[in-house]
């Protein structure tokens, strides 16, 4: 029996190719997917119609990189460099992380992003030291209900690498479903040349993608690491380059031509003094470039806010050459650009007929909202999470009227709070 909701009467905004207001249409979802977008769509007996009266609607945003499981740590050190995240979040409150602690970060972590119109999430885990933590971080993921990548960072001793990925990828991605896998691997700029070349020929094999932090870490850093994923032909796998800051355009070229995407976090860059985010330079080049929260350590968790700075901080770039960056171009990266950042271009990140129904209603009748002439404008420059009243992942609603459905939320936070109380106080 066909499933049926009817989106009635909301401003609809899509993102494919560029976007776009279409005005205060109808939405049609049957059986998950989108079927039709359009003025006065003929009610349909049985259906599920969700008035979008005063509301914005629009694609369900793309977080191409977080490390969810960071979620009971959040705001743990907000005003830190570099070089002191690694030894107080990964060398110290990392490694304290219980299987069940990975498991109630996650959890909370991918609801929060679902509270705030994120609909698709890359969990970027680099805290796998046993399998439990891995089916831990994998179980969260698939009960939250969101749309995820699961980045698989092997995080055991050498010479079990390739074994692990593979025993993860065999056992819990055998069926297809809403998480699906890529390979997180550290890469050259981190770790020796022998592991990255294991990593890449690993994801090869299985048929996965590869997001690796590469290009954050200085120019001299970036140039060795690309000239080694050259050298050794491992970019005929698709890779997402994160925090792609420092490559020359000459580099940006080569990235380009080999297919690959990025994924910036410009308030975790800018605040751990990675370098400034690269956004318009990426994107001239023809890299498509997503947005991700990063770490809500020291970072906020929504796309909101990523958006927002992401066009402040490119329109404000010191030499004057991001005056061209829109808000329409902010509100692109966060949908249908991250949707190509992960593969997923043709599944989710716009409106089209005959994808996924991933869809947010956004509230326009508050003060902060209200009178908005445009509303990707809006959406970008005045929305924040308050606004997020409904949420489709899928064609499921997991959010309506303000509230997520099928979690004990109190109960979430409250495993969440004691998980966070045993990391830090052990």
């Amino acid at each position: 029996m066909t499933s049926t909701i009817l989106i009635r009467n909301g401003v609809v905004v899509d993102t494919e190719p560029h976007p776009v207001v279409l005005g205060q249409v109808d939405v049609r979802i049957e059986d998950g997917l989108i079927a039709e977008v359009g003025p006065g769509l003929p009610d349909v007996p049985g259906a599920d119609v969700i008035d979008a009266t005063g509301r914005i609607v629009l694609p369900g945003f793309v977080d191409t990189h977080r490390h969810t499981w960071q979620a009971g740590i959040r705001a743990v050190a907000t005003d830190i460099t570099f070089d002191t995240y690694l030894r107080r979040v990964l060398g110290e409150l990392a490694p304290r992380h219980r299987p069940q602690d990975i498991y109630a970060g996650n959890l909370a972590g991918a609801l929060e992003c679902l509270d705030a119109g994120i609909t698709t999430l890359l969990d970027w885990s680099h805290v796998q030291f046993s399998p439990d933590h891995t089916d831990a971080a994998v179980r969260a993921l698939g009960e939250s209900g969101i749309r995820a990548v699961f980045g698989y960072c092997y995080g055991g001793d050498s010479g079990e690498l390739t074994k692990e990925t593979r025993r993860v990828h065999d056992t819990l991605f055998c069926a297809s479903g809403l998480v699906t896998m890529v390979v997180a691997a550290l890469g050259p700029e981190i770790v020796g040349e022998e592991r990255a070349l294991e990593e890449w020929r690993v994801a090869a094999e299985l048929g996965l993608p590869v997001t690796a932090h590469l290009g954050g870490h200085g120019p001299e850093s970036a140039e060795r690491g690309l000239a080694f994923l050259e050298a050794n032909g491992l970019l005929s796998t698709p890779t997402t380059f994160v925090h792609a800051l420092h490559y020359t355009d000459e580099a940006l070229r080569r990235i380009a031509d080999a297919g690959s995407t990025a994924s910036l976090a410009p308030v975790d860059e800018m605040n751990l003094g990675l370098g400034y985010p690269a956004t318009g330079r990426l994107r001239a080049a023809g890299i498509p470039t997503g947005l991700g929260a990063d770490t809500v350590v020291c970072a906020p968790g929504d796309l909101f806010s990523l958006m927002r700075t992401a066009h402040l901080l490119e329109r404000g770039r010191p030499d004057g050459a991001g005056m061209g960056f829109t808000t329409r171009d902010a509100l692109r990266m966060a949908t249908i650009e991250g949707a190509q950042v992960l593969g997923l271009a043709d599944v989710i990140g716009s409106l089209r007929p005959g994808k996924q129904a991933d869809v947010v209603l956004l509230r326009t009748d508050t003060l902060g909202m209200a009178a908005a002439h445009d509303p990707i404008g809006a959406v970008v420059l005045n929305a924040d999470t308050s606004a997020v009243d409904t949420v489709l992942v899928g064609g499921r609603v997991v959010k309506r009227d303000g509230r997520l459905l099928h979690h004990d939320v109190a109960a979430v936070l409250s495993t969440l709070i004691e998980s966070a109380d045993m990391v830090a106080n052990p």
